[in-house]
């Protein structure tokens, strides 16, 4: 019974074409064995399983395949297939971590200058060269200075900076990048076709997102992947072996922080802590998800959104993700420092909880929101507004600001945000109509827009339906008249300060200067 091979050796690339994410050093190495241009010694360095030692192997195979020394080597004669076996004569492959001393770099060395017995050239391929000692580099320096015609070294390591600078001189550096999770995602898929592997690409993701850019990795993991699922690779099979926190599990933990009840938070914290994660993962994957949000905000139109972005993203507004995203970052890093990660990672999301003003509101009535199709506002954001209190049919007008009018209905959180930026065009007696800027529209959900409604009908006393139009208009909003008010409050406390009798003695007496970003109002 033949026994059986990992994918990492079954799919390790023997042709320059199998090797992906390293496109432009594989340009550099084909143009040089195309033109007959090589050097007698190149150093590949970069992290674990990106291709290193791989492309070490398939240059010993374009330099010695029987055909002739080119960037396609056959891969079918003698030496090209003994260098895939591991059994070329003229090969010699070292692990400079087992190989350590200068007397095994001099033995190597010995042979160096006499012609090879089999191929074109003799190959000096050196893995984990850093870990050679200083002599035995020194040992390696005058046979890289003036090598032989017929020889030529290949060096692998994952630390370039423990190589002398003696050594890195006489090398072409040649540094292998980490490969992006989309292209050892595809990759992932391409194998799994080949092996007649029933799988879900979301699942293919979560398994190059946990490879690190490694594809070795994420081969084994694909391995572990296959013996975990046996019939097919699904999503919430390969968290569960990866350790990692289901997405809905986070989700949860930002709508109860959307919906500001702190009952629901830390029943998705507990929830989470029943499966046993791993606090430090579960803040790692909440900021990817929250710079998921964060994208889907700033470019819905040219991003795949999946229905929870877009729901999440509906929720929680732009300045909301950036602070718990910050919140993240910084809980995260004070992990190690807590009595217990649990514990610090509920104080995180109840400093999230705890940052941002908004109560807990009253269920809302059964009234109809109606979010429309963005049409022109009118010119004047005024209304004629009929008293709440009417004893007869008869009405009488007044004409109120919509920057008047806010402060009295008493919104908070979520929704004064999205009544803040948006202007009032028209009010009836049964409908209030109001413009909002394109930019905004992740923050207008039929949820928010119900709140709106309810404490405008409160406050006049009868039922109106809102609708909010969205425009490309440049509004004049509360939020931007409440800025200009306070720059022009700033201003003038400024003027004040800066001539004020006290202040100028004090510049004189000391050569002080007054730092603008210090000066306050005080209202």
């Amino acid at each position: 019974m033949p026994s059986y091979q990992v994918l990492a050796r079954k799919w390790r690339p023997r042709q320059f074409a199998d090797i992906i994410g390293q496109e432009p050093i594989l340009r550099m190495l084909v143009n040089a064995l195309n033109q007959q241009r090589l050097h007698h010694a190149y150093l590949f360095s970069g992290t674990r399983g990106v291709g290193k030692t791989t492309l070490a192997r398939i240059i010993a195979k374009c330099l010695n395949c029987e055909m002739a020394v080119s960037a396609t080597p056959c891969g079918s004669c003698q030496t090209c297939q003994a260098i895939d076996n591991g059994c070329f004569f003229d090969l010699f492959e070292v692990d400079a971590a087992s190989r350590t001393k200068v007397e095994d770099t001099r033995e190597l060395l010995e042979n160096v200058q006499y012609p090879p017995a089999q191929g074109r050239y003799k190959v000096y391929l050196i893995d984990e060269v850093h870990m050679l000692s200083g002599h035995s580099f020194n040992a390696l320096l005058k046979t890289l200075e003036e090598p032989p015609a017929h020889a030529k070294f290949l060096f692998a390591t994952t630390e370039p900076k423990r190589l002398p600078i003696t050594v890195l001189s006489r090398c072409l550096q040649f540094h292998l990048k980490p490969i992006a999770i989309a292209t050892l995602s595809k990759h992932l898929q391409k194998i799994c076709h080949e092996e007649q592997i029933t799988f879900d690409p979301m699942a293919l993701d979560e398994l190059a997102r946990a490879a690190n850019g490694s594809v070795r990795d994420a081969l084994s993991l694909l391995d572990q992947a296959i013996v975990y699922n046996q019939d097919s690779l699904t999503v919430e099979n390969v968290q569960q072996m990866l350790g990692s926190v289901p997405q809905q599990n986070l989700a949860a933990l930002l709508y109860a922080l959307a919906e500001r009840n702190g009952k629901k938070l830390l029943v998705a914290i507990k929830q989470l802590a029943e499966q046993a994660v791993d606090f430090n993962q579960a803040l790692a994957e909440l900021m990817t998800l929250l710079h998921h949000i964060s994208l889907v905000q700033t470019i819905a139109d040219s991003t795949p959104i999946n229905d929870l972005l877009r729901s999440l993203a509906a929720q929680l507004s732009p300045q909301d993700v950036q602070l718990y995203y910050q919140m993240a970052v910084i809980g995260r890093r004070d992990l190690p420092f807590t009595p217990s990660p649990e514990l610090g990672f509920e104080m995180t999301l109840l400093r999230m909880l705890a940052f941002n003003l908004q109560t807990n509101d009253a269920p809302t009535t059964a009234t109809t929101a109606k979010l429309s199709r963005p049409a022109d506002p009118l010119d004047t954001p005024t209304t004629k507004i009929a008293p709440a209190n009417q004893n007869s049919q008869e009405t009488t007008s007044t004409s109120v600001s919509w920057q008047t009018l806010l402060p009295k209905l008493q919104l908070t959180g979520l929704a004064q945000a999205l009544a803040t930026n948006c202007t009032l065009c028209k009010l009836t007696d049964t409908k209030a109509i109001f413009s909002l800027a394109t930019h905004h529209q992740p923050m207008l959900t039929t949820k928010l827009v119900e709140r709106i409604q309810q404490a405008l009908s409160q406050h006049f006393n009868r039922p109106l339906t809102v609708d909010i139009q969205l425009t490309e208009d440049n509004l004049y909003t509360p939020l931007k008249q409440h800025l200009q008010e306070q720059t022009e409050r700033l201003q003038e406390a400024t003027q004040k300060i800066t001539q004020d009798q006290n202040v100028k003695q004090l510049i004189d007496l000391f050569g002080a200067t007054v730092m603008p970003d210090t000066i306050r109002t005080t209202d």
